[in-house]
């Protein structure tokens, strides 16, 4: 069953790397909507499950929070360490295609567990396998749409944007497959989670945002940068 859900996912996966395609005479409405679905996954999803599920806190702090906050700053090293590399080849001022790889390839993983959640979800219980599927069904199109962003954002070739998003659509299928044969520690999935939406939080904050706000009036990128969060706002709820 799980598996068969998690070809819903797939769907909506490559239908929000379609529309991230098809309005590229609007770039900076389709960052500022990248940048909501981005900002709205990481605070109202990805953390809470992540601080729900990591374990004890470490020190005072939830181990999530610290993970979260790890995530950034390794998003922040990697980004720096390329571009002084690009730099240093004589390529300054030139955005680095490698990034927008790595962003993607997290966003694989985000998928890959995204589905393994789902067949745990099922392995529980059929109520809270469709709680979760309706989840991650919904935001699987901001996945897509968001993989093929930050894909192309930084330079890469449609044809590498492609490939990257049909891995992130088949990543969640993979991913509840695998939940046949074993189940994610929940502290390790929720560690996962927290690094990952810091990670993410710092692409959104960093990165797409200032450049959907960088060559065009702010008011409507600002709304579709609202809507986006108000999506996931609407997803999450319907999800509880």
């Amino acid at each position: 069953m799980a598996v068969f859900v998690a070809l819903g996912a797939f769907l909506m996966t490559l239908a929000g790397g379609w529309v991230a395609q098809r309005v590229t005479d609007r770039r900076h409405l389709v960052l500022g909507l990248a940048g909501g679905l981005m900002l709205g996954v990481v605070g109202l999803d990805l953390l809470p499950e992540a601080i729900e599920a990591a374990g004890a806190p470490v020190f005072g702090v939830p181990a999530a929070l610290l993970l979260f906050v790890g995530g950034f700053l390794v998003a922040h090293l990697v980004e720096r360490l390329l571009s002084v590399r690009q730099v240093a080849h004589g390529a300054s001022g030139e955005r680095v295609p490698q990034v927008g790889l790595t962003a993607a390839a997290a966003m694989v993983g985000h998928s890959l567990m995204d589905g393994i959640a789902l067949g745990a979800a099922f392995q529980v219980s059929g109520s809270m396998g469709v709680a979760v599927a309706l989840a991650v069904i919904s935001h699987d199109f901001a996945d897509g749409f968001n993989t093929y962003t930050l894909t192309s954002l930084y330079g890469n070739a449609r044809r590498k944007a492609l490939l990257m998003l049909f891995a992130a659509a088949v990543a969640p299928v993979v991913g509840a497959a695998t939940t046949l044969l074993f189940t994610l520690p929940e502290e390790l999935l929720g560690g996962y989670l927290g690094f990952f939406g810091g990670a993410l939080l710092y692409l959104a904050a960093a990165e797409i945002l200032p450049e959907a706000h960088h060559t065009h009036p702010a008011r409507s990128t600002l709304l579709c940068t609202i809507g986006g969060v108000g999506f996931i706002w609407l997803v999450v709820g319907i999800a509880e």
